[in-house]
């Protein structure tokens, strides 16, 4: 009799198996039915979302209008990425033409195209049910691109996961295309996970998780024969830098859009801001007074797993064991009650124990005595999916320094509001430098995520006809 993991594998590589029997023809397919297949699944969406969200409500607790918010971002993305295959992102070309003469000058024609890798393994995330999981941005950009999806269902949304997926069946197939262009997997173990980043038909894999979890399959993933792309977002604390010069004026509303953002979803946004630089100021102190103030009160609701709970709180202690407390948390109640800590910069920079990520409602105030000690917290964080910087405004030295420091360590710096939040349009930049993701030249969210699933090919002296595929 077969065990449980041996119909587990079984599964996947059925699944594996459809996807590499789709990936010639989707590889190869047109515009047109590209953006059909994507509008197609935005328009599912949006007939069934009032069931989806009550179930989505049920599996995660996010609530009915932050649910029906995702959706509205799922299906306008689906229809975005739609518009890029249209405008021709992925059929891009570039064209140098023969040149007679001998080299270097003289060269043959050579046209440099795109090619769809192939079937992308991709695992779905916990906190965005909709937006970052069955037909979310990886999945949405991988079809655009050519790649049939494998989809790995996550556990925390297991039915509203397969709901999705079986409106994204009708839809492949009232469209006539192969059934392998979208195959999903339940419930897969942690061997199972493995098992299928290191399918040999697999050609890349997209990942939004923990830390611990996606460092596991890009180290599978790099053990291969062959190994494969692995675009994996791990995680990121995301400073927030305020100047005297920003809180100076209005500090009472800086710090209430901070708490809001800090709370917001149960802290359980990978952008949200997890550490707060400030500078030894009176506008500095009065801030965090206000900042307490508007956080302190605020009711959260039940985190997404008890896992996640449990690494919340492990994280939150061991903070709590190196910086003092702005304030004593309330009791929890159907969520965990906010927490702010604060330290100095030195030793925020010499303890890595306080860079660790606390994944829900908590942040941790830095108070740095010069720009420069600013600039070494920034240096110490190494790298992150965003840092804000507040009060920047002006042109100086000390100012181009932190512009500087905070491009080096982040896929995104903003100037203004609050990192929570993630527009969806061609220059957006949803990925940093190690360990907030594994490949910092690319992003997960916007247009340009369709890069990560096509590779350059140059052809020499083709004929009319391959230049035609």
């Amino acid at each position: 009799m077969a065990t449980h993991q041996e119909l587990s594998l079984s599964t996947i590589d059925q699944a594996v198996a459809k996807a590499s029997a789709a990936a010639l023809v989707w590889g190869e397919s047109k515009a047109a039915a590209r953006a059909a297949l994507l509008r197609g699944l935005a328009a599912a969406l949006e007939q069934h979302q009032a069931e989806l969200v009550v179930l989505a409500d049920r599996e995660s607790g996010l609530g009915a209008a932050r649910l029906s918010g995702e959706v509205a971002r799922t299906a306008f993305q689906l229809r975005g990425f739609a518009d890029a295959v249209e405008a021709g992102l992925p059929y891009q070309r570039v064209n140098d033409a023969a040149v007679v003469g001998a080299p270097p000058v003289g060269r043959p024609q050579l046209i440099r195209v795109k090619r769809a890798l192939g079937p992308v393994a991709m695992f779905s995330a916990s906190n965005f049910p909709f937006a970052f999981s069955v037909l979310g941005g990886d999945t949405a950009s991988a079809l655009a691109a050519g790649c049939p999806v494998v989809v790995k269902a996550h556990p925390g949304h297991p039915e509203l996961s397969l709901a999705v997926y079986e409106l994204a069946r009708r839809v492949v197939a009232r469209q006539k295309l192969p059934e392998g262009v979208l195959t999903i997997i339940e419930g897969a173990s942690r061997a199972a996970a493995g098992y299928l980043v290191q399918h040999p038909q697999i050609a890349a894999v997209a990942f939004t998780g923990s830390f611990q979890g996606g460092t596991a399959l890009w180290k599978l993933v790099n053990e291969r024969p062959r190994p494969i792309p692995f675009y994996g977002e791990l995680g990121s604390i995301n400073p927030l830098v305020a100047l005297p010069a920003a809180l100076e004026g209005n500090s009472q509303k800086l710090a209430a859009l901070l708490a809001g953002s800090i709370t917001q979803g149960c802290g359980q946004f990978c952008t949200s801001p997890g550490v707060i630089v400030v500078l030894d100021h009176p506008a500095s102190e009065r801030f965090i007074a206000e900042l307490a103030e508007a956080i302190r009160p605020v009711k959260t609701h039940r985190m997404l797993t008890p896992s996640m709970k449990k690494g919340f709180d492990g994280a939150s202690d061991t903070v709590a064991s190196y910086a003092t407390r702005v304030f004593q948390p309330e009791v929890d109640g159907v969520g965990p009650a906010p927490r702010l800590f604060s330290v100095g910069a030195k030793d925020f920079t010499i303890n890595a124990d306080l860079r660790e990520e606390m994944f829900g409602p908590a942040a941790l105030i830095v108070k740095a005595t010069s720009i420069e000690q600013v600039e070494d917290v920034l240096g110490a964080i190494s790298g992150t999916l965003t840092t804000t910087l507040w009060g920047v405004n002006e042109d100086s030295e000390s100012n181009r320094a932190l512009v500087h420091a905070a491009e080096a360590i982040s896929g995104r710096v903003l100037f203004a509001g609050v990192p929570t939040g993630v527009a969806v349009c061609a220059a957006q930049q949803h990925g940093g430098p190690w360990p907030s993701s594994t490949a910092a030249q690319t992003t997960s969210v916007g247009y340009a995520a369709i890069e990560r699933f096509l590779r350059p090919v140059a052809l020499q002296d083709a004929p009319a006809w391959v230049l035609a595929m």
